[in-house]
């Protein structure tokens, strides 16, 4: 048995020994309530394992997670969509809701079933309706939305007029970093003398940009890993 085993081995056992513990001395309750934060800070662990190495407490975790994942993705899917807009309204015998079925259901019915011919070698052309809808009509909300969240709201900062105030060298800089991005993003011109300038102060403005995007992933992901610490010190092992 080599050293990953025992590690393994004893590390499943003194987590059992730590449950039993807290069994005993009344931390935790003896039901369903109790089995849920068991449940949960073992799979904490064992997600957190990888930072050890890849081992099968991990994978085991990986795999129950995906699999819980997607049993909730088709139950929203399933119970919501097909059966409580699709199949309820045409198939029920209640008078009220069979008065809101309407036949135009069945088009997003139809193309649904199309897109499943993408597995059929002789028919997978029909899956292609399907597709040519679906990116046409999302790309018809997407761009929208789009342009109104990152080009006119982007640009009405730097319409504004400038005043002598904090406010006013806020927009300043806004403008600055406006066109010096665009200039670095213009090749057309050879960033030497005065554009190289601008570009480079462009890139500037990029770096920070750049870093305090990943600053506030590092945020979200700490609050995780502080949101999981706290949950095995207070509700698991009641130290807190």
């Amino acid at each position: 048995m080599n050293r990953d085993k025992i590690l393994f081995l004893a590390v499943v056992l003194l987590f059992a020994l730590v449950n039993g513990y807290l069994l005993a001395a009344g931390e935790l309750p003896a039901d369903w309530t109790g089995v849920g934060v068991i449940v949960a800070a073992g799979l904490t662990l064992a997600l957190y394992s990888f930072l050890y190495k890849d081992n099968p407490l991990f994978k085991f975790a990986e795999h129950v997670y995906v699999g819980i994942a997607a049993a909730y993705t088709f139950g929203q899917v399933w119970f919501p969509t097909l059966y409580g807009e699709l199949l309820r309204p045409i198939f029920t015998d209640d008078p009220e809701v069979a008065a809101t079925a309407s036949v135009w259901l069945l088009v997003p019915t139809v193309l649904g079933i199309l897109m499943l011919t993408r597995f059929s070698s002789r028919f997978g052309w029909l899956s292609r309706i399907s597709f040519a809808y679906y990116v046409g009509l999302g790309a018809g909300l997407a761009i929208p939305r789009y342009i109104s969240a990152n080009v006119l709201a982007q640009m009405a900062p730097s319409l504004q007029p400038l005043s002598f105030s904090w406010e006013g060298l806020t927009l300043v800089l806004v403008m600055v970093g406006v066109v010096s991005v665009l200039i670095y993003f213009f090749f057309s011109v050879e960033h030497t003398g005065a554009v190289g300038v601008v570009s480079k102060v462009g890139i500037w403005f990029l770096m920070v940009s750049f870093g305090a995007s990943f600053g506030y992933t590092i945020m979200g992901r700490l609050s995780l890993l502080i949101g999981r610490v706290q949950f095995l010190l207070d509700d698991w092992l009641h130290l807190m």
